[in-house]
């Protein structure tokens, strides 16, 4: 039933053109957990924008000293659509949306829709679990149910109510249920573009360009030996579910420890994040670019005093370590390298 779901919203999106006319719209879809979603204070965009050993970095984004507003990129994030420019991110903040954005802006003729989905806390091994890694072991599925129910009923205790004890089929639901959402997201755009974004009224057909995968954080805590099998399934399964067997696939690898080398269940993870592009059936067609060594420097050497220096903070970064340090210059430089990667496949394409 789960792949006949998918099945059926895949159909949709591949089939005839929704929309008579000419012209072609390109289509990428953007996928993650918290980073990205994006976590760079658009505040902190505004001062580095501006400030004289920063500004050259944002300068291709803005125009008359204001952010550009491109009438040839569209996003759609949950709820919210328009023209792509600063704010794309978490509320308030900014993703590697806009520098991807821009370079793919630049690069094509046609119009270009990202399709951002991602949803904070999400792992692969659970939430965004592929159709064909099926469902983890009955002892695993077992053990999780028995921590589920125990967590309701002390609710239940605490809070005097009487709430019903969790099934399995309300555990297994949960397994896949963002890979689901995503083509919920795909899905929407598909069938309401025209009233999304009316520029793009009376476009052809939506033609699926590429996709870009920016998660792993949440896999650190049970997933991480699962990781690599759970991300080959992954790239072939939405492939499949697109109807697009060679769709270019950009993996922005785990890269929050920086400058220092990545230990542990980081480490495993990013190891099986760049082995994608190493995999015979995946050469050429997917692409694994490293984010630790694209660190801000300057954000990195403040954040451990942060706390001491927040006026400064403000300056130079907005997160913690697990969003990048909510730095614009590192988000931005992922933004360029996911860019950079998705225009080499798509060259290859050719």
């Amino acid at each position: 039933m789960f792949r006949l779901i998918l099945a059926l919203i895949a159909t949709c999106f591949v089939g005839p053109p929704l929309h008579a006319g000419t012209g072609t719209v390109k289509v990428f879809i953007l996928a993650g957990q918290s980073n990205m979603e994006g976590k760079a204070p658009n505040a902190l965009f505004e001062h580095q924008a501006k400030d004289p050993k920063t500004k050259h970095m944002f300068a291709h984004l803005r125009k008359d000293d204001k952010w550009i507003v491109r009438d040839d990129v569209f996003v759609k994030f949950l709820d919210r659509h328009g023209p792509l420019t600063l704010g794309f991110g978490s509320p308030g903040r900014t993703g590697v949306e806009l520098e991807f954005g821009t370079m793919m802006g630049d690069h094509f003729d046609e119009p270009v829709i990202l399709i951002k989905a991602a949803w904070g806390g999400h792992s692969l091994v659970k939430n965004f679990r592929p159709p064909s890694a099926g469902y983890p072991p009955d002892s695993v599925l077992q053990k999780e149910l028995a921590q589920m129910q125990a967590n309701v009923k002390k609710s239940n205790e605490k809070k005097k109510k009487n709430a019903p004890l969790p099934t399995m089929d309300d555990l297994k639901k949960q397994y896949g249920a963002s890979y689901r959402a995503m083509f919920a997201e795909v899905k929407d755009v598909q069938d309401n573009y025209a009233k999304l974004f009316p520029a793009l009224m009376g476009k052809k057909k939506l033609e699926m360009a590429g996709f870009v995968w920016f998660q792993g954080w949440n896999d650190q805590y049970g997933g991480q030996d699962e990781y690599a099998s759970n991300m080959k399934h992954f790239i072939t399964d939405v492939r499949k579910d697109l109807g697009a067997p060679k769709l270019p696939f950009v993996i922005a690898a785990m890269g929050q420890n920086g400058s220092k080398p990545a230990t542990g269940a980081m480490l495993t993870i990013q190891k099986a994040q760049l082995s994608m592009a190493e995999l015979p059936e995946f050469r050429g067609n997917v692409k694994a670019i490293r984010t630790d060594v694209l660190v801000d420097k300057v954000a990195e050497e403040l954040y451990p005093r942060w706390r001491e220096n927040q006026e400064q903070w403000k300056l130079v970064g907005g997160d913690f370590a697990y969003h990048y340090l909510g730095s614009a210059i590192w988000f931005t430089r992922i933004g360029h390298s996911m860019g950079d990667a998705m225009l080499e496949l798509l060259k290859q394409r050719k």
